[in-house]
């Protein structure tokens, strides 16, 4: 199933229009989504797997990005989507595109080290 993309010029002026904006979907594996400290503005977070659509407002467009250059992440969730009937497309070049071209972002909290363990007394 082909999925349609989206050009991040193209997703900013939609951004940019409140009564056209879709619902942007962050689609990212676990390990690039939580070592990130950016999501795309106003960015819902649904993984791969099996997604909670009920995150989703019905009706809207929505657009699903990842961190990976080929897209493959959002595309899957993509497919997912349009199974269940959402009009869904994916952001081309993804997150690293859209930060490359410096264009907004919300910040996010990656984890935290943890301190190392206290050297054993002898």
């Amino acid at each position: 199933m082909a999925v349609a993309r989206i050009s991040k010029e193209d997703l900013k002026a939609l951004l940019d229009s409140p009564d056209m904006a879709p619902v942007v979907v962050d689609a990212r594996l676990k390990y690039p989504y939580e070592h990130s400290t950016a999501t795309l503005p106003g960015a819902v977070r649904l993984g791969p797997g099996a997604p909670d659509v009920s995150k989703l407002p019905a009706g809207r467009e929505v657009v699903a990005y990842d961190s990976d250059p080929d897209e493959i992440a959002a595309e899957r969730l993509a497919i997912e989507l349009t199974r269940r009937g959402f009009k869904v497309r994916v952001l081309q070049g993804g997150i690293g595109d859209w930060m490359t071209a410096k264009l907004p972002v919300d910040a996010k909290s990656a984890p935290q080290s943890a301190p190392p363990a206290p050297a054993a007394k002898s």
